[in-house]
């Protein structure tokens, strides 16, 4: 189970390779929300998301003989692309299970960054099965994408220095919005923040039709998506959230806000006008849900944090001119 020592021995071990993002701020951003908006680019991060975090802390907590075998992940890019990264970093080989339908750049960038990658049918195929498979077959370790221990201790070093920006920027109570897919993420800024921060209270955003979270946080136990494709937010579409990660959220977590594709694409061009950052569609639905929905957030400032920019170029140019500055 991850917990508050995990997530700063992770930091430690973190330290000169990860990026420490900012905090940006923009008064447009404040207008259309009502109060003051704050956000974390981790579309900033190594690889563009946050995913290089825990990716790095896995790989880094490995003994050497364990890692030299190499490591296997699955992922619709994001969390690919981070543990690619970091085995190659660490000379370690690396094989990442892909849904056949993940943006082709997320495909493209994983295989360059030396990865060898196998697709498969996310509709008709249980990735974890193909990934328990080639783990025995090849003594493999697997670095699961949220519910693993030290993924969850990678990404909460986010909330670490969260923890750390929003007291320089004089916030001690804060919503902070988290783009939620298993957990991962969500779970391990909820830890930093409990530690560190607790007048901050971490909340899920999700998009419709793929509110797994939102929907176990209200009836406190486990609930399903009942599809896992056809999503814009593709890099935040997953099952259900983790057997690790939901009794962190369930403990600690507002309850979870959802936002539509739409609202995603408003927020993703919202972005790009006013911060000059470039946002995935699930990479997004934190901003949106800061922007949009006002009414379910609490305090006069709101924390948001953009989890990803892993964009194809015609979804981006797609926002940009539904939703012109």
């Amino acid at each position: 189970m991850s917990n508050l020592q995990m997530i700063e021995a992770a930091a430690t071990r973190l330290d000169g390779h990860a990026r420490r993002t900012p905090l940006l701020a923009s008064p447009f951003l404040d207008d259309i929300a009502g109060r003051r908006v704050l956000v974390k680019p981790e579309c900033l991060q190594h690889t563009g998301s946050f995913k290089f975090r825990g990716g790095w802390s896995a790989l880094s907590a490995l003994d050497d003989a364990t890692r030299a075998r190499g490591v296997i992940a699955f992922s619709s890019g994001n969390h690919a692309q981070g543990v690619a990264l970091a085995a190659k970093r660490h000379g370690a080989p690396a094989v990442i299970i892909m849904p056949a339908d993940a943006p082709r750049m997320k495909i493209d960038n994983t295989r360059a960054l030396g990865a060898e990658v196998v697709l498969y049918d996310r509709a008709r195929e249980d990735r974890d099965a193909i990934g328990d498979r080639l783990a025995a077959e090849r003594g493999l370790t697997l670095i699961k994408p949220f519910d693993e221990p030290q993924v969850i201790a990678g990404q909460g070093t986010v909330g670490l220095e969260i923890a750390r920006q929003a007291a320089d920027a004089g916030v001690d109570a804060a919503d902070v919005l988290v783009c939620c897919g298993g957990g991962g993420l969500t779970s391990g800024i909820a830890l930093a923040l409990e530690g560190h921060a607790p007048g901050l209270r971490a909340r899920t955003v999700e998009p419709q039709e793929f509110d797994d979270v939102a929907r176990s946080l209200r009836s406190g136990g486990i609930e399903r998506n009942t599809r896992t494709s056809d999503s814009l937010c593709d890099a935040i579409v997953t099952p259900q959230p983790g057997q690790i990660t939901f009794p962190i959220m369930k403990r600690l977590c507002g309850p979870g806000l959802v936002v539509s594709e739409e609202q995603a694409q408003h927020a993703m061009a919202l972005a790009f006008a006013r911060l000059k950052i470039v946002l995935e569609p699930g990479g997004a639905v934190a901003l949106a849900a800061a922007l949009f929905h006002p009414d379910a957030i609490e305090g006069d400032t709101v924390i948001a944090v953009a989890t990803g920019g892993n964009v194809d170029a015609q979804i981006f140019c797609d926002a940009l001119a539904r939703f012109p500055a």
